[in-house]
């Protein structure tokens, strides 16, 4: 077994797009893949290494751009600028994103009618908006996400089956934010799961995060065990 990567610059709504493509290329055909959406920093090498870990799971995975080639957070009072820019029109949002998934279905090794895909923080709303819009997904999982709806209207059935694994100390997202989004789901016959874990908050997988300069944003490595097998049982049921 060998994972291999391959970088993909890509056309979609506002310009080029820039991400990386995992797989083994010890498993021959085509097989589920899965989109993996990054946090409020855009694509980096963290999100490449989920794409590897992944694909070491036998899933070949995009590391998806939405904010642009050569758009990425950095830090400073401005990390959030592309971030914003993207909340500020979720329509657009949605666009890249299908762009995105349009992209990694076209790669040789994924099966194009067996697809996922998983976000992180804001990634995370990423997926669950990607399941309010209907796209051609079989499931997602969203890790300490955000769960404010976009400013467009849902799909009246939601045919994406949800995983939210969600840390129960989340500054950005309380449990009446937490309570909400599974009123939203059952409302939209959506087939949902939500994982919470104590003594957790906004970004627990993010091992960068582990000096606790933010108060309620910080690596937790139970959550972060759990909710990666929470993830791999996920995956093995859709794709059965």
């Amino acid at each position: 077994m060998a994972i291999r990567r391959r970088t993909i610059v890509h056309d979609g709504p506002g310009g080029a797009f820039e991400g990386v493509f995992a797989w083994d290329d010890a498993v021959a055909g085509a097989r589920p893949g899965v989109l993996v959406v990054p946090n409020v920093l855009g694509q980096k090498e963290a999100d490449n290494a989920k794409a590897e870990d992944l694909a070491r799971l036998g899933y070949p995975a995009f590391a998806c751009d939405v904010f642009g080639q050569g758009k990425r957070g950095q830090p400073g009072p401005d990390f959030a600028r592309y971030m914003n820019e993207m909340n500020a029109d979720r329509a657009l949002l949605r666009d890249r994103l299908a762009a995105s998934l349009s992209t990694m279905k076209a790669q040789r090794e994924v099966d194009p009618a067996a697809t996922a895909a998983i976000g992180f923080c804001f990634g995370g709303k990423c997926v669950l908006d990607m399941a309010r819009a209907g796209l051609d997904v079989l499931g997602g999982v969203s890790f300490h996400g955000v769960y404010d709806r976009p400013d467009y209207a849902s799909v009246a059935a939601i045919a994406m089956k949800l995983l939210v694994c969600h840390g129960w100390d989340d500054p950005l997202a309380p449990p009446d934010a937490l309570v909400a989004l599974g009123r939203e789901l059952t409302a939209g016959k959506a087939d949902w799961q939500i994982h919470a874990y104590g003594n957790a908050g906004h970004a627990f997988t993010d091992e960068s995060r582990r000096d606790g300069a933010i108060p309620g944003v910080a690596y937790e490595p139970r959550a972060d065990r759990r909710s990666w097998a929470a993830m791999r049982d996920f995956l093995t049921e859709l794709f059965a």
